[in-house]
This record gives structure tokens, C-alpha cells and sequence, in this order.
């Protein structure tokens, strides 16, 4: 499978890092597009088949088909450059300060959100046939997810929010593994087995993953969900953002680079 070296893949995250920094507004903005349309199809592909199957190990199962499609197409994640982008400032690379990392950041996240809204928009059309009729059972599936996932942590009061926050900071430790599995191997079904198993586990045990809820909880809304775009912001998304920052960047990121990158001096032995 041409596996690549852990010295040599942190090299290959700290140059992603510093071509994002450096990409054009333009060429950001599109990419981070796509990859939030795409994911946000990942999702509704994946609630469909739990639905219809009755079987949520199956959703999770087929769910990284969009992850591994939008990465192989160089596109990208907010939960990606949340891990990438600060090793190239980190590492003192030309022109990437920590105003070009705050930048991306914000281009990602406005991308991110406008291709998963445009998914969510296409989607709801397809699940009401264009508002017209009440949602299809895989409709209602969505609005009780959007329900559950933001009231219902509001109800724990700041347990609620400590668990929101602990899922976000799980689901980045995985996806960005993911993230990273693209470079561990330069072959084609390397790559992909390398992100499919981490973003398996994350969709699985219902981690909190920023984009994939930029689709999950505007089409909640849409589709009639009892919950209100305060909820979604404040007993989501805010904290879900954070908690992906933490996770990707801690678990991932700075232990990939400080271990493998900038390795300790071995020990002498006398």
C-alpha cells in the first residue's frame, strides 16, 4: 500500500498547512464549498440508510464514502485546517503568521457552512417534494436529531455542555486521524482505508463534527424541528467549533508534530 513513514507524513502535514495558508481567497472559499456540500450528502446518505435499514452500524459504516471523496478531491474541512494550518506557523514557515491561520479558519468555516446550507436546502426540497407535503420518515428522522442533539444537551444545564464540548473535541481527534490518513500512504486504496477507519468510529459513536451539524440542524429547521437557531448556535455549533479545535489540534496535530517531527535526542547509554 506505499505506506509512508510517520517522519515523513509530519512533513507532508506541515506543508498542507502552509499551502493552505497561503491559497488565494477564491480557490479557499471553493474548496472549503464543495467539501461542506459534500459531507453534508455524506450525512443525509448515511441517516437514510439508518433509517431505512433500521441499522445505524450501517449508516457509519458507508458514511466515510463523502469524507474520503472530498479529500481525495483536495478539498477541505474546517476540522482539517484546524489541525494543519497552525503546524505551518508553528514551524516558522515563510509568510504563514498567526493572521493567515485566523483566515483560513474563517474562510473554511464560511465555505464549510454555505456548500452544507445548500446541501441541506437541496435535501429538504427532496424530502418534503419541494414543501409541499410533510417530511418523508427520513425528514423526521433529521428534525428529532436536531431536536436531541441541542435542547436535549440544554437540559443537562453545563453537563450539557461539558459533553457537547468532550464530543467535539472526540470527533476531531478522529477525523483529523482521517485527515492525516490520506498522506500516510501514495497509493489510491491506502489513502482511502486510512480515512475510512476513523471517521467509521466518529460517525458511530455520534461524535460532534462541526460541518456535518452546518447540515444536520438548518435542515432540522426547515424540516419543522422543535428547536430554534439560538439552540442550534449556542448548544451546538459554538461549542462543537471549539471542541474540534481542541481535539484536532492537541490529540493530532501537536503530537504528531512534536514526537515525529521534532523528536527528542535519543538517550545515551553509558
Amino acid at each position: 500500500m506505499s505506506y509512508v513513514a510517520p517522519k515523513d507524513f509530519a512533513i507532508r502535514m506541515v506543508d498542507a498547512g502552509q499551502s493552505k495558508a497561503l491559497m488565494s481567497t477564491r480557490d479557499t472559499f471553493i474548496r472549503a464549498y464543495m467539501a461542506g456540500a459534500i459531507l453534508a450528502l455524506a450525512a443525509a446518505f448515511a441517516v437514510t440508510i439508518s433509517v431505512q435499514t433500521g441499522q445505524p452500524l450501517v449508516g457509519a459504516v458507508l458514511f466515510p464514502v463523502g469524507f474520503c471523496m472530498l479529500y481525495l478531491l483536495g478539498f477541505d474541512l474546517l476540522t482539517g485546517v484546524f489541525t494543519l494550518v497552525p503546524l505551518a506557523w508553528l514551524d516558522k514557515r515563510p509568510g504563514v503568521t498567526g493572521a493567515a491561520v485566523l483566515r483560513n479558519w474563517g474562510l473554511v468555516f464560511l465555505g464549510n457552512f454555505a456548500g452544507a446550507l445548500t446541501t441541506a436546502l437541496l435535501m429538504a426540497v427532496v424530502f418534503t417534494y419541494g414543501f409541499s407535503s410533510p417530511p418523508s420518515e427520513v425528514g423526521q428522522a433529521i428534525g428529532v436529531i436536531g431536536e436531541g442533539r441541542t435542547v436535549g444537551y440544554a437540559e443537562h444545564g453545563m453537563a450539557g455542555m461539558l459533553t457537547l464540548f468532550v464530543r467535539g473535541v472526540l470527533c476531531n481527534w478522529m477525523v483529523s486521524t482521517g485527515v492525516v490518513g490520506a498522506m500516510m500512504s501514495d497509493s489510491l486504496p491506502g489513502k482511502v482505508i486510512a480515512m475510512w477507519m476513523p471517521i467509521m468510529v466518529f460517525f458511530y459513536m455520534g461524535f460532534e463534527h462541526s460541518v456535518v451539524n452546518m447540515f444536520l440542524f438548518p435542515i432540522g429547521l426547515m424540516l419543522g424541528g422543535d428547536f430554534t437557531i439560538g439552540d442550534y448556535l449556542l448548544w451546538n455549533e459554538l461549542p462543537t467549533v471549539l471542541g474540534n479545535l481542541v481535539g484536532g489540534l492537541m490529540f493530532v496535530g501537536l503530537v504528531i508534530y512534536g514526537t515525529h517531527l521534532r523528536t527528542a535526542p535519543a538517550r545515551v547509554l553509558r
